[in-house]
């Protein structure tokens, strides 16, 4: 259930309001908006008098919400959310980001890997030190290791890091090496465990949609994230699983603008493992940004066939050079 409230509402009335809903056992989210004022009703609104609330001198309209996710709803919050990575960058709400880097931390090439991407124009670096991979036998990863190479390339570039967290024990480990951006994969969409011991840590989380997952059940999984009080949720698009074998994925550009309907919250676009070749990383990355994406996550390596993982999908340095006045471009028109 959402309230809209009158603009000539005190901020005496809606604290009172406020007080008066918790004291009824709900969850009340508040969003003051330039143009309106929604408070949203997370719980068992049965025990609200619908036409009481309406009746009350500082509401507008009340309306119910039979969407599942409420939180993460455009309805209890309408206008887009803007995440805070560090004080110098956000996402979201007209900020893009381009998180670029190698899907492996491999050792010290990063940070040539770092320098490179940065001085193509990406903003954020993303690579992965625990690895999910289908086979036990394959790469893991280099664990605490990787992040630590992360935070020398952090240190020596300024950019903030994004790297995947696999499991809810680790997030103090994340947390106590002030990793910038905690990526859930699509493999771990639906850990709910992990989901909330990442809401609980407060810190940006970077949430990839399920490699079968619907949107609905890529925005109830950030619904759990939220629902542990952390609101700085990042919503991915990587593509999905169908029967078409001529890429790695299906990249479901329909999830932008239909996210951006539903949701409040940020949205980026992932052409590399949603291709898995690098032939078609950059034409999906323009298209992304074409369909209003608010950043992207692109794979970057500098020797893409000693990679240790999905070579065949990363680009070059310049390769990522050469797309990124592209893209830059095409935020001069859509922005």
């Amino acid at each position: 259930m959402i309230a809209v409230i009158k603009q000539s509402a005190t901020q005496h009335q809606l604290e009172n309001l406020v007080a008066w809903l918790e004291s009824k056992g709900l969850e009340v989210n508040v969003s003051e908006g330039k143009e309106a004022t929604i408070v949203g009703l997370i719980g068992d609104t049965s025990k609200v008098d619908m036409m009481l609330l309406e009746s009350m001198d500082i509401i507008e309209q009340v309306t119910r919400v039979t969407d599942p996710f409420k939180a993460a709803n455009r309805k209890f919050h309408p206008e887009n959310s803007v995440i805070q990575i560090t004080p110098e960058i956000a996402i979201g709400g007209g900020h893009f980001q381009v998180m670029a880097g190698p899907c492996s931390v491999e050792g010290e090439n990063l940070i040539s890997i770092a320098r490179a991407v940065k001085a193509a124009g990406a903003t954020m670096l993303r690579g992965g030190a625990f690895k999910p991979r289908t086979s036990p036998y394959a790469n893991q990863g280099m664990g605490k290791e990787g992040l630590e190479l992360l935070c020398a390339a952090r240190a020596e570039t300024g950019m903030p890091i994004v790297t995947e967290i696999m499991d809810p024990r680790d997030v103090d480990l994340f947390i106590d090496m002030d990793i910038d951006v905690l990526q859930v994969g699509a493999r771990n969409s639906q850990n709910f465990n992990l989901l909330k011991e990442v809401g609980r840590a407060g810190k940006p989380v970077l949430l990839k949609r399920g490699m079968a997952g619907t949107i609905d059940e890529l925005l109830m999984s950030a619904e759990y994230i939220m629902s542990e009080g952390n609101p700085n949720v990042i919503l991915c698009e990587r593509g999905i699983r169908t029967y078409e074998k001529r890429t790695r994925n299906t990249f479901d550009l329909n999830a932008v603008p239909v996210l951006h309907y539903l949701t409040h919250l940020p949205v980026v676009a992932d052409p590399s493992h949603a291709t898995g070749y690098t032939r078609y990383v950059a034409p999906m990355a323009l298209a992304a940004t074409a369909a209003g994406a608010d950043g992207l996550e692109i794979e970057v390596h500098d020797n893409p066939q000693c990679a240790w993982s999905d070579g065949p999908q990363a680009l070059l340095p310049t390769q990522f050079a050469e797309l990124m006045p592209k893209i830059n471009a095409i935020r001069e028109v859509v922005a």
